[in-house]
């Protein structure tokens, strides 16, 4: 089996870098997006996302002076457009974990040409998902009772309460995060402020540094802590996004009492992470000229890996029916056959459940769509795998949406019944998290490398000269002593 460094010789890829470069080389090609002019593409997708930023503070400023009944939330949907977003975005966010700290710890070299753009990710995904349940409370200026510190009103968070489990599980998740992505940071802080030729440029680089010298010492210290926190960081992966789903299977609502939501919230905000670093992989890959650090290869095992979530995503969608009817629930079997999939009449018009739509459109793209992974033409081509992960994105969102909003709309009676529409400040806010994600996003790739400089020589044949393409020491196997790499 070849190594992530093989090239693909069927579609005529070749090794990651040209013949004959050197470690110099590689400082230069990631640095030099920091050094130069932003390109003209660049400009071309800040201004739109500077754009949404004003539309998501234009929509806060208005729904804070009007309350939050300028949203579509309605009894009995409660939760509708807002934790939806929330939960979209947290699952997001999981991908970055996963590929900087799990296949850290495995020692999958693989993650070095995408594990930058999926920690920055996270970081701004979190972010963006924060601010719907701090708006949900309804008076976000109080939004201080919810952790455990002195009060006027002498209150105290109820620690039983799944949504007090959110408030600290994301903390917690957004908090190690930002450490574990700021450590990873500090020598290509240094590289960037020895680099530096102003003063102000000098400065901030040398703060972010932390004093940064590079020595044997200083590397010990950096090693052992990026292991201390991607060991803190795995179980986060597990553990986050399983509270998030705890909000809705401790209920007994028709639709969310069931067992398997953590392993299945977690299995889908892992497809959805990797589906949107793809997207961005490909984007910046593509205005920066990136291709020979980011190879056809990575991609390659990207799309596997979506393949692989996404038959797990769509085994849980089987295995709900499933549960519904085994558990002999009369309600539960009639929101999936009906409600959800928009079998039989609901009413004495004949109507089907009213968000039936929404259930297809999820299973389109989350169960349909990966399929085309199997072939390796498909799953090596960029077009069809730019789009798959933009369409595998949309049916992420749908799946929130249908667990939301058709479990919520018809329950227990029909007298409580009630229809949702989502209004334009639901739609206005829930466009410009996207303006706040990538303002901050292409602010981090104009600034911030964008690879890690010293892990990716480290995994570059440059790096190993006494390793073929299968991994294998020939030097060893020979007797002989391959030299130290140079800068």
């Amino acid at each position: 089996m070849a190594s992530v460094n093989t090239p693909i010789k069927e579609i005529g890829e070749t090794y990651l870098l040209p013949e004959g470069t050197t470690f110099h080389d590689i400082t230069e090609t990631v640095s030099r997006v920091t050094e130069n002019p932003a390109p003209r593409g660049w400009w071309m997708l800040f201004l739109p996302s500077l754009a949404l930023l004003g539309l998501m503070t234009a929509c806060i400023t208005y729904l804070l002076a009007f309350g939050i009944g300028v949203w579509g939330n309605n009894a009995p949907v409660y939760w509708a457009w807002d934790i939806t977003n929330f939960v979209w975005w947290i699952g997001i966010g999981h991908a970055g974990t996963l590929i900087s700290a799990i296949l850290f710890l495995f020692r999958q070299n693989w993650r070095t040409s995408i594990n930058r753009f999926a920690e920055a990710m996270t970081v701004f995904a979190v972010l963006c998902a924060a601010i719907f349940p701090a708006l949900h409370t309804g008076r976000p200026w109080f939004d201080y009772y919810l952790f455990p510190i002195p009060n006027q009103m002498d209150l105290w968070p109820n620690f039983k309460s799944p949504l007090m489990w959110d408030v600290f599980a994301v903390n917690t998740y957004l908090t190690i995060s930002v450490i574990f992505w700021l450590v990873g940071l500090i020598p290509d802080f240094a590289t960037l402020r020895d680099r530096s030729r102003g003063l102000l440029r000098k400065r901030i680089y040398g703060f972010l540094a932390l004093g940064w010298r590079g020595s044997h010492r200083t590397w010990q210290h950096y090693e052992r802590a990026y292991l201390v926190f991607a060991a803190i960081s795995t179980p986060l992966v597990l553990s986050v996004h399983s509270v998030v789903s705890f909000d809705f299977a401790t209920s007994i609502m028709p639709g969310w009492h069931t067992t398997i939501f953590p392993p299945y919230f977690v299995a889908g905000a892992v497809f959805s992470g990797f589906a949107l670093v793809l997207t961005l992989l490909l984007i910046v890959r593509s205005v920066f000229g990136f291709q020979n650090i980011v190879t056809i290869k990575h991609l390659d095992l990207m799309n596997k890996f979506m393949l692989a979530t996404g038959t797990m995503v769509g085994y849980a969608y089987a295995m709900e029916f499933f549960i519904a009817w085994y558990s002999g629930n009369p309600y539960e079997s009639w929101v999936f056959l009906h409600n959800r999939l928009g079998f039989g009449q609901l009413d004495s018009y004949g109507n089907w459940g009213p968000l039936y739509w929404a259930y297809w459109a999820m299973v389109s793209c989350n169960v349909l769509a990966p399929q085309l992974f199997w072939s390796k033409k498909l799953r090596t081509n960029i077009p069809v795998m730019f789009v798959v992960s933009i369409i595998i994105n949309i049916g992420m969102w749908f799946e929130r949406y249908v667990i939301i909003a058709t479990s919520l709309n018809r329950d227990f009676l029909p007298s409580s019944w009630g229809d949702f529409t989502a209004t334009p400040v639901d739609m206005g806010l829930y466009l410009g998290t996207f303006g706040l994600f990538f303002t901050l996003f292409l602010l981090f790739v104009r600034w911030i490398p964008m690879f890690a400089i010293a892990e990716l020589k480290g995994v570059l044949p440059h790096a190993h000269p006494h390793l073929d393409d299968h991994g294998h020491d020939g030097a060893k196997a020979k007797g002989e002593l391959a030299p130290a790499p140079a800068e």
